[in-house]
């Protein structure tokens, strides 16, 4: 079903149809935001781990 097709039936929802929509929809953006955070902490914490193996052949000259 395409996007167009569900915005379509959107209207036909009863009240309590839509919330449950509108919940699902927060769950979705939710957990699409936790995979960012995620994403971004991992990629950090790589950087943090390239810095420190520069730093510590600095060290060791």
């Amino acid at each position: 079903m395409s996007a167009v097709e569900i915005l379509a039936e959107l209207p036909k929802l009863t009240s309590e149809e839509r919330s449950v929509v509108r919940r699902r929809l927060r769950e979705l953006d939710e957990r699409d935001e936790l995979q960012f955070l995620h994403e971004s902490a991992d990629a950090m914490f790589q950087d943090l781990d390239i810095q420190d193996a520069k730093n510590a052949r600095r060290e060791t000259r």
